[in-house]
């Protein structure tokens, strides 16, 4: 019998209780080594802001093609703005994602301020209130990631601030991810999403508004993950991986395609990224917790992610 990823209660970690602290962050860093996921209930983004906010992609991904695609922005790899039907596959996938997408990063009202990462586009003339709702979540979305980033680095026995002060002014990107309904002539092998890793630190996904999340079990099997509001379903990606040589798992998930092919479903990620300069060659203390030989390579956080993303078809290994 197939078996359900942890939920742990985020109340928990805000009680100011210590035990329930610490039981907390043994259960957050227990799961990301055991499977790499963990259903976090309590944990305070607003219901009614998830759907409005998928409500706006709604709006957005009901446009006509010829207008979202006023959206498209190759010359930065995709990653603002729209990314449409069939760009997207899995690395070591050829066959084409069944979804388009929007995505967005953090915005900043100083003009002085250069980030090393792409600045946010908009459809205000087509949709006027999207930037709003998308760029609330999205900040709420970034303080419950420091959060469990913190409860990270504790378990790894460093300060509380060791991962989060990493993402400070990284490339973290929420995405809000249309599958439409499947055509007569869905290409050959093509899945809304194929079996994949994330790239990032940790990932966090507001419930999405259909099943068909499956995470892969140590034995192969597929844990499927029911969708339920309640909850934000958390991850570890292959950076975090790479980083803690394999102590934490970055672990291969998949959504497949619905049964009625009339389904539509939308989803929203959180892909919280370090800084382009961070070093993820994997710390000796971690080395030695997982047998003592290095088991991944030593490259910077922004050398990895041009890396996959030409993997996955959205930049060019010329960029």
């Amino acid at each position: 019998m197939s078996r359900s990823i942890p939920v742990i209660d985020f109340d928990d970690f805000l009680s100011g209780d210590e035990k329930r602290m610490t039981d907390f962050v043994q259960a957050v860093g227990d799961s990301l080594k055991d499977i790499g996921f963990f259903a976090l209930k309590n944990h305070g983004i607003p219901i009614d802001l998830i759907e409005q906010s998928y409500a706006q992609g709604d709006d957005f991904f009901s446009l006509d093609e010829e207008s979202k695609r006023n959206y498209l922005q190759p010359e930065i790899s995709h990653q603002r703005g729209y990314t449409a039907f069939g760009i997207e596959h899995a690395k070591d996938n050829p066959a084409p994602d069944l979804k388009e997408f929007w995505q967005t990063g953090r915005s900043h009202s100083d003009r002085n301020f250069k980030p090393n990462y792409p600045l946010n586009v908009w459809p205000d003339d087509m949709v006027p209130e999207f930037k709003t709702v998308i760029d609330g979540l999205y900040h709420q979305m970034e303080s419950l990631s420091l959060k469990l980033l913190s409860a990270c680095s504790s378990y790894l026995g460093k300060n509380d601030q060791w991962l989060g002060e990493m993402t400070e002014q990284g490339n973290t990107i929420m995405r809000i991810i249309h599958y439409p309904p499947l055509g007569e002539d869905t290409p050959e092998g093509a899945v809304r999403s194929a079996a994949h890793e994330d790239i990032n630190f940790i990932t966090l996904l507001v419930t999405a508004t259909a099943d068909g999340l499956e995470v892969m079990d140590h034995d192969g099997s597929w844990i499927k993950v029911e969708g339920d509001a309640r909850y934000i379903i958390v991850d570890s990606g292959d950076m975090l991986q790479n980083l803690t040589n394999g102590l934490f798992k970055s672990t291969t998930h998949r959504v497949v395609n619905p049964s009625s092919k009339s389904e539509r479903r939308f989803s929203m990620p959180m892909f919280v990224h370090p800084r382009n300069q961070i070093d993820l060659t994997p710390r000796p203390e971690f080395i030695a917790m997982t047998g003592g030989e290095s088991k991944y390579q030593s490259i910077t956080a922004g050398d990895y992610l041009h890396q996959r993303l030409v993997e996955i078809g959205l930049a060019s290994s010329d960029d």
